[in-house]
């Protein structure tokens, strides 16, 4: 059974019936509609994007999506998403395309870039903008670029308003690649080991499959953030005292649902630790990709949103990373297998233990970096499109361990949420269920996340004027 549903008369959206297709029933047929339906929608989006370059006031978001997926997918072949340069290349990138836009037309106040309002062509200010951070931070992939950028001029009929966007985008990125150009994004500072010790961050290279030494991370907490004031702009509490009955609380769940061979973990459970896995830049913008067109944002709004998403979760790197270093929390791992050291007469070593996914990652635990990212993103979805909002969201694959581990299939590779912040705090929780992070961990990462992204919002990119009922 071959279902065609439309989204605001744009966007079709094929799906096979699962039943039907494993079933084995007409497979040839729904093939064959599949390849006739194909064919049918290229040709709509064809001439329905030709309409749109040439009338700069019935525009939509597709390029926006195009170039926030395409340096997402370059980021990942390059470093894993194991650096922060996928992320803020995102974000300056987005921030120059809202730049130009609102600079022709000003819905919203800029970031960076200050100028007189220009009469120039939308689709082509933002592909430039788009282009001349992209090369800037991948020149390598120049001629991808090019490709990209060619394809859209020669879409757009020469003229001043042509002229006037190119010249527009390059402004954009210029200023905002000169606001960055000493951010050190992605310095190198030396970590001071301390002495072995109740709650002290600990060395476990042997289960992190780094080199000895190693500590990853602590660069990002001297990073200069997009829209907090320092790296430390928000300073979580300390964490419970090691002696304490909280703490312990905190280690005998962690222990007992984040074990490898835990008997009170659900399968549900199991299933969302590993499927938070994906990285929040990666997953969240593909996210981000389904509600722009689930929603029919304009270039103004997807710019916004993308913007404000990619420096939101920069930042809670940064923040979170600076409180890492700052308390210098040890891991679950450590904790459990070195507790009969610890002076908390209700915990319980286990030489043996290990977490879920048997895997480490090899910097301080406290408060959870994933958890704070994941909140931060949800809470700039939340507010674009109200918290009360059901979605669903997609990961197909994961890593079964640390980084450049083989892949596992996520089966289902969907989760379902009522509200975004329903999601984040599922999404910082999960560590727990994975073995990494005690609750304490993901609670205030959770906080701090909300934090950051309500800051955001709150602070930049304000709405100056609302679109009128023609969409303009």
């Amino acid at each position: 059974m071959l279902v065609i549903s439309y989204v605001n008369n744009d966007v079709a959206m094929i799906k096979v019936m699962k039943k039907d297709w494993l079933m084995g029933k007409n497979k040839k047929h729904i093939i064959i509609q599949l390849l006739l339906m194909t064919c049918f929608m290229s040709t709509q989006v064809m001439c329905k994007n030709n309409n749109q370059l040439n009338n700069p006031k019935q525009v939509v978001a597709e390029i926006i999506m195009d170039w926030n997926a395409v340096i997402l997918e370059i980021a990942q072949a390059e470093d894993g998403l194991l650096t922060l340069k996928g992320v803020r290349t995102a974000a300056m990138m987005h921030a120059a395309m809202h730049d130009a836009l609102n600079t022709i037309d000003g819905r919203y106040s800029t970031y960076v870039l200050q100028q007189k309002k220009v009469s120039a062509n939308p689709h082509m200010a933002v592909t430039q903008a788009a282009f001349e951070v992209a090369v800037d931070q991948y020149p390598d992939k120049r001629q991808l670029f090019l490709n990209r950028l060619h394809a859209s001029l020669n879409k757009i009929p020469d003229g001043p308003d042509k002229s006037q966007a190119i010249k527009l985008g390059k402004q954009a990125a210029t200023a905002i690649l000169n606001k960055r150009g000493n951010d050190r994004w992605n310095s190198e500072i030396e970590y001071q080991w301390h002495p072995m010790g109740p709650g002290v961050y600990a060395e476990f290279n042997e289960h992190s499959g780094t080199p000895e030494g190693f500590v990853f991370g602590a660069g990002w907490a001297k990073a200069l953030p997009f829209v907090l004031s320092k790296p430390g702009h928000f300073r979580v509490p300390p964490p419970p005292k090691i002696d304490s009955k909280a703490y312990a609380q905190a280690f005998i769940e962690v222990k007992q649902y984040g074990s490898h061979t835990s008997s009170v973990r659900t399968d549900d459970q199991a299933h969302l630790a590993m499927w938070w896995k994906d990285f929040v830049e990666n997953s969240h913008n593909r996210l981000a990709r389904q509600l722009v067109v689930s929603e029919n944002l304009d270039l103004w709004e997807a710019s916004r949103l993308f913007a404000l998403l990619n420096m939101s979760v920069f930042d809670a790197y940064i923040n979170v990373f600076e409180n890492k270093f700052f308390y210098n929390h040890w891991r679950p791992y450590t904790a459990i297998r070195w507790a009969e050291n610890d002076g908390n007469p209700h915990t319980v070593a286990d030489q043996e233990w290990d977490n879920l996914h048997k895997h480490t990652y090899a910097f301080p635990s406290y408060p959870s970096a994933h958890g704070t990212a994941c909140a931060a993103a949800m809470t700039v979805l939340a507010d674009v499109f109200g918290d009360d909002y059901g979605f669903t969201m997609m990961t197909t694959t994961v890593d079964s361990a640390g980084p450049f581990s083989d892949k596992t299939q996520m089966i289902p590779p969907s989760r379902s949420f009522k509200k975004f912040s329903e999601a984040a705090l599922e999404c910082s929780m999960s560590r727990i269920y994975l073995g990494i992070h005690f609750r304490y961990d993901s609670v205030e990462g959770y906080k701090l996340g909300s934090q950051i992204g309500s800051y955001s919002v709150e602070n930049f990119m304000q709405i100056i004027r609302q679109k009128n009922p023609e969409g303009n």
